[in-house]
C-alpha cells in the first residue's frame, strides 16, 4: 500500500534544463569563454548545483580556482530566468492533483537548492501540492545518500514500506535503494548513462501513468 508519494524536481516533475543550460552559458561567457550543447549540461545534471558548475568549468577548461565566482555567476543568472523555459511535463498537473485527491501525502526531495527549489514550484503552481520540500542545501547531506528523504517521509508523517520516490537519474535510484524506499523510474528525465545492477520498482514513459499504478496499488 503506497500513502505517501516524494518526487525529485529537475527532470522529474519539471523539465529544467533549458533554463540550467542558459544560466550555465551566461556565467561561462562571463568567464570568457564558450557555449556548451544542451544535451551536454544535461549530461550535468542531478548532483546539485556545485556540481553542475565544477562539470562545466572542467568541460571547458577552465581553473578549478574559478569555482566560487563561477557559482555566484550561476545563481544569479539562474535567479533572473528560473522559469524563462522551464514547465513541468505533460500530465504532471493532473497526476499530483489526482492523487492529492486520493489522499496521497506529497513531497518532494531534490539537490536544487531549497530556495530556487521552492521558488520554482512557487512560479509554477506546483507548490499548493507539496507541504514538503528539500532541497540539497536543507541538510548538511544531499542525495544520494538517503537523509533528506527520510526526512520528507518523516515530515510528511509516513513510512518507507509505504512511500514511493519518483525520480529520473541513478542519483535517485540509489537514494532510495538506500532509504529502503520503493523506486519509480520516470524514463523521460536525464539520465544518460545505464545505471548498474539497475531494478526499479516501475518504470514510466510518461508522468500521467502513475496515477493508475498508485492509486491501484492503494486499493
Amino acid at each position: 500500500m503506497i500513502r505517501t508519494v516524494v518526487f525529485d524536481l529537475d527532470g522529474t516533475l519539471v523539465h529544467s534544463a533549458p533554463d540550467l543550460h542558459a544560466a550555465a552559458n551566461r556565467m561561462l561567457a562571463d568567464l570568457g569563454r564558450g557555449p556548451l550543447e544542451l544535451e551536454t549540461v544535461i549530461g550535468f545534471i542531478g548532483h546539485g548545483v556545485e556540481a553542475l558548475v565544477r562539470r562545466c568549468l572542467r568541460h571547458v577548461g577552465e581553473d578549478p580556482e574559478s569555482l566560487a565566482r563561477a557559482l555566484a555567476l550561476f545563481h544569479a543568472h539562474y535567479a533572473r530566468d528560473l522559469t524563462t523555459l522551464t514547465r513541468p511535463y505533460a500530465g504532471v498537473i493532473e497526476l499530483l492533483t489526482q492523487l492529492e485527491a486520493g489522499g496521497m501525502a506529497l513531497g518532494i526531495c531534490t539537490n536544487k537548492p531549497e530556495k530556487p527549489a521552492r521558488d520554482l514550484c512557487q512560479a509554477l503552481d506546483l507548490e499548493r501540492f507539496f507541504p514538503v520540500i528539500f532541497g540539497g542545501d536543507t541538510l548538511e547531506v544531499r542525495k544520494p545518500d538517503p537523509a533528506p528523504l527520510r526526512h520528507v517521509i518523516a515530515s510528511l508523517q509516513g513510512t518507507a514500506p509505504e512511500t514511493l520516490y519518483v525520480g529520473d537519474s541513478e542519483t535517485d535510484y540509489l537514494t532510495a535503494r538506500r532509504g529502503g524506499v520503493r523506486f519509480a523510474y520516470f524514463e523521460g528525465g536525464y539520465q544518460r548513462t545505464e545505471i548498474a545492477g539497475f531494478r526499479p520498482d516501475l518504470k514510466v514513459s510518461a508522468m500521467g501513468d502513475l496515477a493508475a499504478h498508485i492509486l491501484g496499488v492503494r486499493c
